[in-house]
């Protein structure tokens, strides 16, 4: 293990063991280095890692600090990951959305209270209505989003946003935006709503797990044509 790694893994079991509470400030560099039995720069090179991962946050003239450790902002690195994913990663990522979200519109059918379900309507409508691609993904995101949001759970709604951020869903609309492909979209949210409003739990996990599964059923066949040539000689 890398002398880096082995620092990072003691800071990272003092804050799980709860002698670093979240807010807390870290000793002064010298004092923790002899604690953890580690050379004052693989310390910092630890700590410059931690703070890219959102685990401590460093205040200029004040010391280092653990970071709140709120889920959003340790998701951050995976949202940058959805960014930037391209080919195998960014159809992985989709297959995690695919896993989670349907059965989270399931339990959704049974929460979400009338306004939501005119509201789910009003989006749509603004959906169809949308002049652009980054308006359509705008739209696309608040759907999805606002149904997730009735689990209740937080962790969950910001782990699908960064599963499916609104770069990665432009980027793949862009790719297959043709009157068809959108209209298919339209289509799948109006088969979610129409689920949601019979609080047809089963209905709605099918309806949400078939529109999911559209666009990585594409994304899986763009692949494949990228890595046969014949499939590029002829397209």
């Amino acid at each position: 293990m890398a002398l880096t790694d082995e620092a990072m893994d003691k800071i990272k079991a003092m804050i799980v063991a709860g002698e670093l509470a979240p807010g807390s400030r870290l000793p002064k560099e010298e004092v923790l280095a002899a604690q953890l039995g580690l050379s004052r720069s693989s310390l910092r090179e630890a700590v410059r890692a931690l703070t890219a991962m959102r685990i401590l946050v460093t205040r200029q003239g004040d010391g280092t600090y653990v970071s709140s450790l709120e889920p959003h902002l340790l998701l951050e690195s995976l949202s940058f990951a959805s960014d930037v994913s391209q080919g195998q990663t960014a159809l992985q990522l989709l297959q995690v959305r695919r896993l989670l979200e349907p059965q989270a519109t399931g339990v959704a059918a049974a929460l979400l209270t009338a306004d939501d379900l005119d509201e789910l309507a009003a989006v749509l409508e603004r959906s169809r209505a949308a002049a652009t691609v980054e308006e359509f993904v705008g739209h696309d995101i608040a759907f999805h989003l606002r149904i997730v949001e009735a689990v209740g759970n937080p962790v969950l709604s910001m782990l699908l946003r960064v599963l499916s951020t609104r770069t990665q869903r432009a980027r793949i609309v862009r790719a297959t935006r043709t009157e068809r492909s959108v209209e298919h979209a339209h289509r799948e949210h109006e088969e979610i709503l129409r689920a949601l409003r019979a609080r047809d739990a089963a209905l709605a996990v099918s309806a949400a797990t078939v529109h999911v599964a559209a666009v990585e059923q594409w994304l899986a066949a763009d692949l494949v044509e990228e890595r046969d040539p014949l499939c590029v000689i002829e397209g």
